[in-house]
């Protein structure tokens, strides 16, 4: 239970900062560089590290070598835990009138 709870904070803590989560806004339309991830952000290319290192750990996404650009795409499968536990806390008896 340790190890669900841990990978549970990785993800939330990653999807907590709305670079991220823009980054991975623009992720789920298709594969991209680095540097086309970093353009819209006026930060240092080693702030983009960072911000792509947590996505990394919290499994959202995978980055491979293209050469000498470094691809990103996301890992859609990497929000089911976070999903999942969403859809638990939202079961029945939790106040939600719509919910059978």
């Amino acid at each position: 239970m340790a190890h669900s709870a841990d990978f549970l904070d990785r993800t939330f803590g990653a999807l907590s900062d709305r670079t991220r989560r823009a980054m991975l806004q623009r992720l789920a339309r298709g594969e991209a560089t680095v540097s086309e991830l970093a353009a819209p952000f006026d930060m240092s290319m080693p702030a983009i590290t960072k911000h792509l290192n947590v996505l990394e750990q919290a499994g959202l996404i995978q980055r491979q070598r293209d050469g000498r650009m470094k691809r990103c795409s996301i890992r859609a499968e990497g929000l089911k835990p976070a999903e999942d536990w969403l859809t638990a806390q939202a079961g029945p008896g939790n106040g939600s009138p719509d919910r059978a």
